[in-house]
């Protein structure tokens, strides 16, 4: 079975977040081949984690993905303060002979955004709404590469490493079957609130889900790498409370032009069209365009927002949410079938030097300052749920479809969905051996049976 082969057949999908099914991302030739391993949000611990503890299969991996591609230069970014994780990856180097380079980058955010990371490691800017496969570089995670050595050996998707980290006694990391109930795994951690709400991912990007109810029914998918536990008055909270509608008469009046916006959003300092304190400034006018041609000419840059929210989070003195804003134009601009043309070869401006966004003060700006030096350690623990539900929409694209019954005894790693026939899809498998208890569209619950 050739690489390809192997990768789907295992159902791996990007495990940084965005869930891209990996067959159809290797599917390609490239000049370079880039391993993110920046970890690019604070408090994340899981990627820190992979590459100090399975440098070994890291590196092989990379082997193989690089001759498949036919890159010429093979690459792990990461931070240089990571220093037991480089002293790892550097040993297992040297240790096989490979031809890989480590590129050890400064702490900012977000370092680990692969647009940013391919201007930093090639020194050449991704076309706007494009993919670093447009000048020739392919980009994946080290959990996504971890999981494609264990498709090489036949093992398909059915665990993730995570980490738990925030208001909990210390932080953690878990590896836990796909499905575990979120619930458990914080329990596992000992959280020193009983009423919390939870990040999905990391501060800045990560879902923010307030709902216990929701909580409750969360399970962890492919794309699952952490968990923030915080008090329910932090203010990431209130921020994410904040209605539309609220942001947007804020945007209106309070917005003072000062530019801090654009001239620290990654996606302008790469050297694309991006203006976020222009979208601030002329919001009071959308609901008075009504000519496409206008309002693509006004509102048009946002597509280019990447929602990394340095704009929101760090930058704006007036506290208010120009990403948010963003979001709502793209949306508009959807509705209205409005297509903004494309720089195809932006060039990075002299600023970007300069206005990368240090992590220490971020961090400070957040209000998660007392959780950032605390870190998950050398030990990972393991969780044996009784039941897990296990999502068909673990990946972009469309949903895979179920392959067993109401019923059915299932071992871990068998078959439970396969890919869509048609687009983009990914292949699912029991993380545990039991009994297919429900089954929808969505999904499908298994109960542990232990004799299976």
């Amino acid at each position: 079975m050739d690489l390809i082969e192997a990768v789907k057949a295992a159902g791996v999908v990007g495990a940084g977040g965005a869930g891209f099914p990996t067959h159809v991302k290797l599917a390609a030739k490239a000049e370079c081949f880039v391993v993110n391993g920046a970890e690019c949000e604070p408090l994340i611990e899981t990627d820190k984690y992979l590459m100090r503890t399975f440098p070994d299969q890291i590196v092989q991996a990379v082997v193989e993905v690089a001759s498949h591609v036919g890159a010429k230069r093979a690459v792990i970014a990461l931070k240089k303060k990571y220093v037991k994780e480089v002293a790892a990856l550097r040993q297992s180097i040297a240790a096989s002979g490979a031809q890989i380079e480590l590129f050890e980058m400064s702490s900012f955010y977000p370092a680990g955004d692969e647009q940013v990371l391919i201007q930093q490691v090639c020194g050449t800017s991704v076309p706007e709404r494009g993919i670093p496969l447009d000048v020739g570089a392919v980009v994946d995670n080290v959990g996504t590469l971890l999981n494609i050595h264990d498709a090489l050996q036949g093992i398909p998707v059915t665990e993730k490493y995570l980490s738990v980290v925030g208001e909990v006694e210390r932080p953690v990391m878990r590896k836990v079957p796909l499905g575990t109930p979120l619930r458990e795994c914080i329990s596992s951690a000992r959280p020193r609130l009983q009423d919390y709400i939870v990040i999905l991912g990391g501060p800045m990007m990560g879902r923010v889900v307030t709902d216990p109810a929701e909580i409750d029914h969360l399970a962890v998918t492919k794309t699952t790498g952490n968990l923030i536990v915080l008090p329910r008055e932090h203010y990431l909270a209130c921020r994410a409370a904040l209605s539309l509608h609220r942001m947007k008469v804020q945007a209106k009046s309070a917005c003072v032009q000062c530019r801090m916006c654009t001239s620290l959003c990654p996606r302008y300092l790469i050297g694309h069209q991006i203006q976020p304190h222009l979208m601030m400034r002329n919001l009071f006018r959308e609901d008075l365009i009504t000519d496409k041609d206008e309002y693509q000419k006004v509102f048009g840059q946002a597509a280019n927002c990447c929602d990394c929210g340095v704009c929101e989070m760090f930058s704006c003195p007036m506290g208010l949410s120009p990403r948010k804003v963003n979001a709502y134009l793209k949306g508009r601009l959807r509705e209205q079938e409005i297509q903004t043309p494309r720089n195809l070869s932006p060039k990075a401006r002299d600023g970007s030097l300069y206005g990368k966004v240090p992590t220490d003060r971020l961090v400070a700006r957040l209000g998660l300052s007392e959780y950032y030096h605390l870190h998950a350690g050398d030990y990972c623990t393991e969780l044996f749920p009784e039941q897990v539900w296990i999502s068909f929409r673990q990946h972009i694209g469309k949903p895979a479809v179920p392959a067993v019954q109401v019923g059915e005894t299932v071992h871990k790693g068998f078959l439970l969905a396969s890919a869509a026939p048609e687009g983009l899809s990914a292949n699912i498998h029991a993380s545990i051996s039991g009994i297919v208890t429900e089954i929808n569209a969505d999904g499908a619950c298994i109960r542990r049976d232990r004799e299976a």
